[in-house]
């Protein structure tokens, strides 16, 4: 048997709604206030720092004929290093780099952080999907001619991004301070330290001294988490900055439209 029920109570008239004028606009919605809230907050901060014209120049620009796929590999590797970077911070925030400490804290990253491992895998093998495709990106340019008249400078820059890449894997190989990471970065140290001139130079730089030791770890940890993110980040602009400036290059298996005019005149 149902119960019955009383009627609610009616409420006060200050926390009545008012009714709408006659012939007055509609009320917005919550979800047109918060638009409104955000649209005034940009035109807020665009007026004062003029940000808009930067970002229009950056992002709505003019591409060739024929662009395709091949032509986000840039993009991808980009990504590549920014999850490279948000995923490092946070294994950074339990990762001790000291001789005796770094494999268990390793060891504590992946069998004992909430999401420790998922974080760990992705930190390991981003790394070999950066290199992929960065050399993926590298090819393309190669193969596109994208690296004549006047994109020299964004190739060399290229070029040294790709060196860079190669010191972060580099330096860490050796973060989690097993067996196989020691010794790989010993071999790694001495074929370094073969080259010409620079080679036993940069062999006792990257150890920290002339032999192998507890410097060594410590100063991986610097170089791969502070000195070479820096350089990647700003080499970064200054290429993203060069790509808007000069554009990008037409497949080289299409050509340009002749005007009937210039053939003419020319003929």
């Amino acid at each position: 048997m149902k119960l019955p029920t009383l009627p609610k109570p009616p409420l006060p008239k200050r926390f009545q709604e008012k009714p709408d004028r006659p012939g007055a606009a509609p009320k917005p919605t919550k979800l047109e206030q918060v638009r409104e809230g955000g649209i005034t907050a940009a035109d807020w901060l665009d007026e004062r720092a003029s940000l808009s014209g930067g970002l229009r120049w950056m992002m709505f620009r003019k591409v060739p004929k024929g662009t395709n796929w091949f032509y986000t590999l840039g993009s991808a590797t980009m990504f590549a290093f920014v999850s490279q970077a948000i995923t490092g911070v946070f294994l950074a925030m339990y990762y001790t780099p000291s001789a005796t400490q770094a494999y268990e804290s390793a060891r504590h990253i992946t069998n004992d952080v909430f999401l420790g491992e998922f974080v760990r895998g992705m930190h390991k093998w981003g790394s070999t999907v950066m290199v992929i495709l960065i050399f993926l990106h590298m090819a393309r340019t190669f193969f596109f001619g994208a690296y004549k008249y006047p994109r020299e400078l964004q190739w060399i820059i290229g070029v040294v991004l790709v060196i860079l890449t190669f010191v972060m894997s580099l330096t860490g190989y050796l973060l989690p301070f097993d067996q196989r990471s020691y010794w790989a970065t010993i071999v790694a140290a001495n074929i370094n330290g073969t080259g010409p001139f620079v080679g036993p130079f940069l062999s006792d730089f990257l150890r920290g001294g002339g032999d192998f030791g507890a410097t060594t770890l410590s100063r991986f940890y610097a170089i791969h988490m502070m000195l070479v993110p820096g350089l990647i980040a700003a080499l970064i602009g200054a290429h993203l900055y060069l790509v808007a400036r000069l554009g990008t290059t037409a497949p080289p298996w299409l050509r340009a439209d002749v005007d009937e005019k210039l053939r003419e005149e020319q003929v």
